[in-house]
């Protein structure tokens, strides 16, 4: 039976390769000069942010969206902290959604059923399998799921045949 799975991943090179980008930026712009910010990788499940201002943290913001969209990054995928001010210095993480959550997953199986469309969805973790006889009801699934307002970005892998 043709199947695939449903996911919401991260390519981590290609977010790091953003922060870098951004750092590098922040260097160059005459509204950041003399001014200590940065943009910090932690542990593969967020990005902190740092600066004196929160004006300049907006601007930081703006710079790293900018950047992860270049690079390919869904913004669905970020989740911004609160602000932590103190000491003179200003700093936010942003984390970074991977997995999709039961909730989320909950709601695309139920969107699933309600298309009717002759498939299988189930949950298994962090991820969805679709399963069907046809192999075009599977990409009437994908047509449906890349039209539909999803909290968070997905991808589509493992199609088997």
């Amino acid at each position: 039976m043709p199947s695939f799975d449903v996911v919401s991943e991260l390519d981590w090179h290609e977010v790091t390769n953003a922060v870098d980008q951004a750092n590098r930026e922040i260097t160059t712009r005459y509204d950041f000069k003399g001014v200590k910010a940065s943009f910090e990788v932690k542990d593969k499940s967020s990005i902190v942010m740092h600066c004196e201002a929160e004006v300049q943290l907006r601007q930081l913001s703006d710079i790293l969206n900018q950047k992860l969209v270049a690079r390919g990054i869904d913004l669905k995928s970020l989740e911004k902290g609160e602000m932590v001010k103190g000491n003179m210095k200003v700093s936010q993480d942003v984390k970074m959604k991977e997995g999709l959550e039961t909730d989320e997953a909950k709601r695309i199986v139920k969107m699933i059923k309600e298309s009717k469309i002759k498939v299988q969805a189930q949950i298994q973790g962090e991820q969805l399998r679709v399963t069907g006889k046809k192999r075009d009801d599977l990409q009437q699934v994908m047509a449906l799921l890349r039209g539909a307002d999803l909290n968070q970005p997905v991808q589509f892998t493992n199609f088997r045949d």
